[in-house]
């Protein structure tokens, strides 16, 4: 699964293929997915799935399949019920990028961010973190609310 980057800058003429899209829409309209953890291929310029998880799978399953040293884009589905006790789901943009990760690595998930995040009709939040802190679980609930 993976869409084609035609150059590493947010100008480029990124796409997305069918098969890729199908992973996110999954995760939104049917429930397949709780999260899909997304990795930019360097030598290929694509964007490809890393991993998906699975609807019982949780937000601590996502955050640990994260790499310490390296970026990645995952989205995930979050669950809640409301004060008014409605069940609600929203998702999730997260743009992982460790303190730690390649100044190139950084630069390329950066550039490539937003055009990758539009492609992805659906989003209702959108988090940029560096260190599990910024994604903390408490952090996707304050936002939902």
């Amino acid at each position: 699964m993976s869409f084609r980057i035609k150059g590493l800058n947010a100008t480029s003429g990124m796409g997305i293929a069918d098969h890729s899209k199908n992973a996110f829409l999954e995760l939104k309209r049917k429930k397949v997915y709780r999260y899909v953890i997304f990795k930019i291929d360097e030598k290929k310029n694509e964007v490809l799935v890393e991993k998906t998880g699975g609807p019982a799978e949780s937000y601590h399953d996502l955050a640990v399949s994260l790499p310490e040293n390296d970026c990645r884009y995952a989205v995930y589905d979050f669950d809640f019920v409301t004060s008014e006790n409605c069940r609600k789901s929203k998702i999730f943009f997260i743009a992982w990028a460790p303190a730690v990760s390649r100044v190139r690595a950084k630069m390329v998930y950066a550039t490539s961010k937003e055009r990758f995040k539009r492609e992805l009709d659906g989003v209702h939040y959108d988090i940029q973190a560096t260190d599990p802190t910024e994604m903390d679980l408490q952090v996707i609930r304050e936002r939902a609310n």
